[in-house]
């Protein structure tokens, strides 16, 4: 699971990235946050549980710094299934992110805290609890009491043509993939050139558990190959990767069946639905049985 939450987060890590997303979901396209206004949030906000400390990190952190001074953390929490304790998680990242603050004696002017949650799931929309009175039981006499917490969930794969088509880094390749997915339409890439080539693939195989996207970008050596576009790669790669390997495991099929005298040639190539000499060029690399 760790290996899977840095795989996700190396897409989102790029700054023209992270800001695209801000933009995008918070300011309904306008380029309100410069790339080159973030900076990396590396420090780990910690807590105390049985006297020994423990470490949280969110999956990515960015200082927002405007005219040079700090003005806002913005958070992402990637997420392909749903939780339903995600306020108290947020909750106690916030909190965190404010006593660091409130610690830290270089900081004269306190800044707020800012946390998006990213659902990728395309089988419904985020029912989980979006609030913290959703998470615990409170009497209605006390609630004047207990402050509630509101989380931010933006549903990718709910996102409309609109929205997706404001995005102007790789994020967008992640947004109508997801989009089309929960459609269940064939996912039609464009000519729009890839500037993550490696971190778009990893994140890709990371949010969908399909390690095609990886593998191909390390066996067709794709580092060395500028220009790709996400049509290329899908037809390319992952189109004929996949048609090579229904070619591999029929092979390995016929092979299996003539080594097991299952039937004859003719017999085999009717039911793997081959031609029948193309059978006969694979039985001549069987090694005959003494």
């Amino acid at each position: 699971m760790a290996e899977k939450d840095i795989a996700e987060k190396n897409l989102e890590a790029w700054n023209d990235v992270f800001a695209d997303i801000v933009n995008v979901l918070i300011f309904n396209g306008e380029k309100v946050v410069k790339e080159s206004e973030l900076e990396s949030d590396s420090s780990n906000s910690q807590f105390k549980v049985d006297g020994f400390l423990h470490e949280q990190e969110r999956d990515v952190s960015k200082i927002w710094k405007k005219n040079e001074i700090k003005i806002s953390i913005i958070g992402f929490e990637n997420q392909t299934k749903q939780d339903y304790k995600m306020p108290l998680r947020i909750i106690s990242y916030d909190g965190a992110s404010y006593k660091q603050q409130l610690l830290d004696e270089k900081t004269k002017k306190h800044y707020p805290v800012i946390t998006l949650v990213l659902y990728f799931g395309t089988d419904s929309k985020w029912t989980a609890p979006k609030n913290l009175y959703d998470c615990i039981k409170c009497p209605e006499r006390l609630r004047t009491y207990v402050n509630d917490y509101k989380i931010n969930v933006f549903e990718i794969a709910w996102l409309d043509d609109k929205v997706i088509s404001q995005f102007k880094s790789d994020f967008k390749f992640i947004a109508k993939y997801f989009q089309s997915k929960r459609l269940n339409k064939e996912y039609e890439p464009n000519n729009d050139i890839i500037h993550h080539v490696d971190t778009l693939l990893k994140t890709f195989s990371a949010l969908t558990d399909d390690n095609r996207f990886e593998r191909f970008y390390t066996e067709n050596n794709l580092k060395k190959k500028g220009g790709i576009t996400m049509c290329d790669f899908i037809d390319n790669y992952i189109n004929k990767g996949i048609e090579k390997g229904r070619e591999e495991e029929k092979t390995k099929l016929i092979r299996n069946l003539i080594e097991s005298n299952a039937g004859s040639i003719e017999q085999i190539a009717d039911w793997v639905k081959l031609p029948i000499n193309e059978v006969q060029k694979i039985a001549e690399k069987v090694p005959v049985s003494k």
